[in-house]
């Protein structure tokens, strides 16, 4: 594989759909063709702290990621290379020792809250896609994630979207929206978006 691979960056509040939709498309492929790159996983590492001192942390804030060492793996992807992604645990704030292998594809989607707030992310991306959701579903799907996956109170989640989640969202996350080439409604479910994306991916390894 010579040719550097076409790069999806899907953006959106937390609970939007984005990494739904990502499934979606990369269901489609399963021969290698498609790469998923996720920017939670770049959340830096607050193993040094104590439990109360990572559950005062603004997570949706761009300074809790890592994004040089995403940028520094999405070139290496670029450029055809494997990458060894961070395993970030959600429960504990903290990144495991082990990492993930990815291997370079035709087509990598890159999703994330704040991808589209990094001018050397952006750099990467050949369409920009972002997926606008009304804020008291992305909420709702919020809270039974965070329930059901990471173990987390309905208090507490509550209490981190008042102060940091739906602010930030305000600040950084949505201003991102005007650097979208597309923006998607109906979140990670939307069979039209996913189908126009799939079909863009067909023609792109035919």
């Amino acid at each position: 594989m010579d040719t550097k691979p076409f790069v999806f960056g899907i953006a959106g509040a937390s609970g939007s759909g984005k990494s739904l939709l990502v499934s979606n498309v990369a269901s489609e492929f399963t021969d290698g063709t498609v790469a998923v790159l996720r920017e939670d996983s770049y959340y830096l590492d607050q193993s040094h702290l104590t439990a109360v001192e990572r559950s005062r942390i603004n997570y949706d804030h761009p300074s809790t990621f890592e994004h040089g060492l995403m940028v520094q793996q999405l070139r290496k992807l670029c450029d055809n290379q494997p990458i060894e992604t961070p395993i970030y645990d959600y429960k504990s704030h903290t990144r495991s020792p082990k990492t993930a292998l990815l291997k370079p594809a035709r087509v990598v989607l890159v999703d994330g809250i704040l991808i589209l707030t990094q001018e050397e992310l952006r750099e990467f991306f050949d369409v920009m896609i972002f997926i606008d959701a009304p804020l008291d579903a992305c909420l709702i799907r919020r809270i039974q994630r965070d329930i059901k996956e990471r173990a987390r109170s309905l208090d507490s989640i509550i209490n981190q979207y008042q102060s940091s989640v739906r602010p930030m969202y305000w600040k950084y996350v949505y201003p991102s929206r005007d650097h979208a080439d597309l923006v998607v409604t109906g979140g990670g479910n939307n069979w039209k978006a996913i189908d126009l994306i799939v079909n863009k991916i067909h023609r792109l390894i035919e």
